[in-house]
C-alpha cells in the first residue's frame, strides 16, 4: 500500500520453543511516516496448530493510545499481507475479544469474517487472565480487499 500512512519496521524473529510453549513469531514496530514515532506493534504467529487458529490467532497487535482511531491496524495487517504470503500462508486467523469493537472493526475492513464466537478452555492462559471468549476472523489472504474508510 503506497499511500498507507504507516510502514513496518522489523524488530525480530523469535524462534520456536515449544518447551517454553513459545511459537515461532516475527515482530514488527508500526510506524507512522508522518511523525516517524512508533504507532504500535504487530507480530506475525508463524504456526498452524490449535492454540493459533482457535484462540491466540495468527496476528496480534496493539496501537498506542495516541494513534488510535487512525485505522493503524488495519493498514499494519494489510502491509503484514506479503510477509504472510511468502510464508506460504494463503489465510490468517485473527481473533479478538466479543467487546473489542475496534479490533472487530479492524477484521471487517481488512474484509476478513467473523466464524464464531468461542469460549476459551478453562486452561488456556487466557481465560486464567479473566478472558471468557474469543471471536474468530477469517481473513483470506489471496482475495485483495479494499479498506474502508469511514467518512
Amino acid at each position: 500500500m503506497t499511500d498507507s500512512p504507516i510502514t513496518l519496521r522489523f524488530v525480530e524473529a523469535a524462534a520456536a520453543n515449544p518447551a517454553e510453549g513459545l511459537l515461532a513469531t516475527e515482530h514488527f514496530l508500526i510506524i507512522e511516516k508522518e511523525s516517524d514515532q512508533i504507532a504500535g506493534t504487530i507480530r506475525l504467529r508463524l504456526s498452524n496448530d490449535d492454540e493459533v487458529r482457535l484462540y491466540a490467532g495468527h496476528i496480534g497487535y496493539g496501537i498506542v493510545s495516541a494513534f488510535r482511531g487512525n485505522q493503524y491496524a488495519a493498514h499494519a495487517c494489510e502491509a503484514l499481507r506479503p510477509i504472510a504470503l511468502q510464508h506460504g500462508y494463503t489465510e490468517l486467523w485473527i481473533t479478538c475479544d466479543p467487546d473489542n469493537w475496534p479490533s472487530r472493526r479492524t477484521c471487517e475492513r481488512l474484509g476478513a469474517r467473523l466464524i464464531e464466537i468461542i469460549d476459551l478452555p478453562e486452561d488456556n492462559d487466557m481465560y486464567l487472565d479473566g478472558e471468557r471468549k474469543k471471536c474468530r476472523y477469517l481473513w483470506q489472504l489471496t482475495v485483495k480487499q479494499s479498506i474502508v474508510v469511514d467518512q
